[in-house]
């Protein structure tokens, strides 16, 4: 597996723990959801660039530093990567916010695109994919694939919990994009499900089944 970060801060890891546990509640795993993305967006923000700045301070002047460089763009997969959002945004309020609709034919468990919607400067933004599951990769290669359709150039994808088997997915469909996750698990089940996994995402953060 390439280009794989595996964030493993206590307390990532910690939230991890109680994300996955059935007992979670909607509201409680909601709030997890929301916390460990604004925790794992420090790392993903890492490599941004800065430019020194003069301030000017209660008491003299500062050479200092500040975010230069490409804006970034923040596109979560529908429905579940929306429970991501709000926590990369307290991080990143000057983000701008696509989204991608796609959900898994339960049959084939191929993606099916229905909703897509971009800033309209796209191919000037750095782009990070939210979707916190990736289970075969499917969704998460067509999703990139689109953005990349649009001449954007840099783009991570940041997941929550990923397979060994959708790490493998996108390396060999894009092989130039970063995954930053918090878990790795080894396997699929027969319904492409991520085992141990945390169940279905968009459930659980939407009460829903």
């Amino acid at each position: 597996m390439k280009n794989v970060h595996l964030l493993d801060h206590p307390l990532i890891q910690h939230k991890i723990s109680l994300l996955r546990d059935i007992n979670t509640d909607t509201k409680e795993f909601r709030e997890l959801v929301q916390e460990i993305s604004m925790l794992m967006g420090y790392e993903v923000t890492r490599d941004m660039t800065l430019k020194e700045v003069e301030i000017e301070t209660p008491v003299g002047i500062a050479r200092t530093k500040v975010i230069s460089g490409k804006k970034l763009g923040i596109v979560p997969v529908l429905r579940a990567g929306l429970g991501m959002v709000d926590g990369m945004l307290q991080l990143l309020p000057m983000a701008k916010v696509g989204h991608i609709g796609l959900y898994r034919d339960p049959v084939t468990l191929q993606p099916v695109e229905y909703y897509c919607k971009m800033p309209y400067d796209v191919e000037e933004r750095d782009i990070v994919i939210l979707d916190p599951m990736l289970a075969t990769g499917g969704s998460a290669s067509v999703a990139i694939k689109y953005i990349k359709d649009k001449n954007v150039n840099n783009i991570k994808l940041m997941c929550l919990i990923a397979s060994k088997p959708g790490i493998e997915r996108i390396n060999k469909d894009h092989p130039d994009v970063e995954i930053y996750c918090a878990a790795i698990d080894e396997e699929l089940n027969d319904h492409g499900y991520i085992v141990p996994g945390l169940g279905d995402a968009g459930d659980r953060l939407f009460g829903t089944k």
